[in-house]
């Protein structure tokens, strides 16, 4: 279709159009991330962040695309997560800016609001890399720039934009070298590219793609298409296409802590401190980098790297009150991204799928908070109800359904701490993926209800921290005796692989049984019982007392027989507890503490 201009009504199309498309592909996207750190996540923190600017872009849409801009950058900001989010979240306010006093763009003015938002990005990262979505936006508005003077139609325009934006992405492997190793292009470009996409196909069709599925009808799943990169060997291509993780090593991320939040200018000690930005930058790169600082009046939003993350707190708070903090260990996911531990989602197609339908609540709701609240209340995430029954024995209030790729949303985690009528509610995610939804639910209702989030990472780490709980005990006591607890747990599970893969020195067969020891993959073997007691013999050391199994819905019980002999004739001293899991995917749970 052709279009002389747009206005904010298709602006705002083309903006959930976009968002449409990056979400229908954000795993594809998490699957390519390898830089600045190979930590799997650039997918969904692209949606995450596009997803915050299109909501706020839905309630608060004009005629003016100025306005609309404006709005979507507002929310891009305030939902931005992780270094791809925040440099999003920098080309959008560019282009607000540039936008903000027309009520339709023509081709030059769209150029030119894509040009503002280059510059805008370029500007909020301390050291710029090329070879990123800094270079895929950066090629795809000099382009536009270029072409607008020799087209007045938008949907052309959009169009070279488009074609200019995949050509510089499939150069990137050729800017940065460990795009080239991997044999990936750049995470961050290809997210950037697919909202182009929907921009387009909005232009093109007046549609996003995406259609409405059929209630009660299984969606197959989408299959992307990649941009092509630079040809490599087919036998060196199909080691690394699944995982591009897995190519690097977790000891290579130097600066492990990912870092975001916001410095409220007007709260804190120390409001009148004049913020020099530059000087800012400077004193976070000593011991970081993916720095990105933007800052008004108001509000300072600071993204880093770091190797230390108190100092960088310290430095801060200089200069007001911090808020939204948010800060991942991204060695840790790395080691998750590359084994299946219940505590992390699966890499696509190594692991077997997750049952598609389980219910989000396995406990009846509690009633409504009542005026004699009780002192405490428990929310944990589970799968299988041998395992609900478990953490409702311990005095779990609500269980939710969850984890692998069934993680309960924030809002779930809202819903059931209304629903509990205590004083203080713990909750244990009992899944890495799990515990920023926890976290974000304890921030909504920040004021209204007292919560403290245990960061349990796996089944058994979540039932030792139950069990740790004293109800006689302060909150301060049992926070600290609950994550005392996690701490001594080993988690260990065994599932099958399904296909061929390496891991270290274990050589794994599509079929075998593996198994996993604190997310790291250390057994694998033609049979249940052999795997078992490979990863068994590897997580018992001397002075473990105590090992519990939990069992899956789809173990044969004879293994189980055969395996607790083989611990009562090895291992004498340590005492066995068997109880039934119901858990899907995993044959075995196992629990090792001293």
């Amino acid at each position: 279709m052709s279009k002389r201009s747009i206005n904010g009504t298709d602006f705002t199309a083309m903006v959930l159009a976009g968002a449409d498309k990056l979400q229908q592909h954000a795993e594809h996207v998490n699957s390519l991330n390898v830089f600045p750190v190979p930590d799997g996540d650039t997918g969904t923190n692209m949606n995450l962040t596009m997803t915050a600017g299109s909501n706020e872009l839905k309630k608060n849409n004009t005629m003016s695309v100025g306005q609309c801009a404006g709005v979507l950058s507002k929310g891009l900001l305030m939902g931005a997560r992780g270094n791809s989010g925040v440099i999003l979240s920098q080309l959008f306010r560019g282009f607000s800016r540039s936008a903000a006093q027309h009520d339709e763009l023509n081709t030059q003015q769209f150029a030119a609001a894509l040009q503002s938002g280059v510059d805008a990005a370029y500007k909020a990262v301390v050291k710029p890399v090329e070879g990123t979505i800094l270079t895929v936006a950066k090629e795809a508005a000099r382009h536009a720039v270029y072409y607008a003077r020799r087209t007045t139609d938008v949907t052309e325009l959009m169009t070279e934009v488009l074609a200019k934006a995949k050509e510089a992405l499939a150069y990137t492997p050729e800017q940065l070298p460990v795009l080239k190793q991997v044999g990936v292009v750049d995470s961050g470009g290809q997210g950037l590219v697919y909202i182009y996409e929907g921009f387009h196909q909005h232009l093109t069709s007046g549609s996003s793609g995406v259609s409405e599925p059929v209630k009660g009808q299984p969606q197959a799943p989408v299959v992307p298409t990649p941009v092509p990169v630079l040809k490599k060997p087919e036998s060196e291509l199909s080691s690394v296409q699944s995982s591009a993780q897995s190519q690097l090593s977790t000891e290579d991320i130097e600066f492990l802590y990912d870092m975001e939040f916001f410095i409220n200018r007007q709260l804190g000690g120390n409001v009148r401190t004049d913020f020099d930005e530059e000087t800012f930058r400077k004193a976070l790169s000593v011991n970081g980098d993916s720095i990105i600082v933007i800052s008004d009046d108001e509000t300072i939003k600071v993204h880093v790297h770091s190797k230390a993350p108190g100092e960088v707190l310290n430095l801060a708070l200089l200069y007001g009150e911090i808020t939204q903090i948010h800060i991942l260990n991204m060695r840790e996911q790395h080691r998750d991204l590359l084994t299946a531990g219940m505590d992390i989602a699966p890499m696509p197609d190594v692991f077997a799928d997750m049952p598609d339908e389980q219910s989000r609540v396995q406990s009846a709701p509690a009633e409504p908070p009542a005026d004699d609240l009780a002192p405490y209340g428990f929310i944990a995430v589970s799968s299988g109800a041998g395992i609900a029954d478990i953490f409702k024995s311990l005095g779990v209030d609500v269980v939710l359904a969850g984890g692998q790729t069934m993680n309960p949303s924030t809002e779930d985690f809202v819903n059931a701490i209304s629903s509990i009528s205590a004083k203080h509610v713990y909750i244990l995610p009992n899944n890495s993926n799990i515990v920023l939804a926890a976290q974000q639910a304890k921030d909504l209702l920040e004021g209204e209800r007292e919560i403290t989030v245990i960061p349990s990472k796996s089944i058994p780490q979540g039932i030792a921290a139950a069990f740790a709980f004293q109800e006689e005990d302060s909150v301060e006591t049992n926070s600290g005796n609950m994550l005392e607890a996690i701490s001594q747990v080993k988690s260990g599970q065994v599932t099958n692989a399904v296909r061929d893969t390496s891991f270290d020195d274990l050589e794994i067969k599509s079929g075998q049984f593996i198994g996993i020891s604190n997310s790291k993959i250390v057994a694998a073997a033609d049979d249940l019982l052999a795997a078992s007691q490979a990863l068994l013999s590897n997580m018992l050391e001397n002075g473990d007392e105590i090992v519990t199994i939990l069992i899956g819905a789809e173990t044969d019980s004879e293994v189980t027989d055969s395996l607790s002999e083989w611990l009562e004739v090895t291992y004498p001293n340590v005492e066995v507890e068997i109880h039934e899991g119901g858990q899907p995917l995993y044959y075995y749970l196992f629990s090792v503490e001293p």
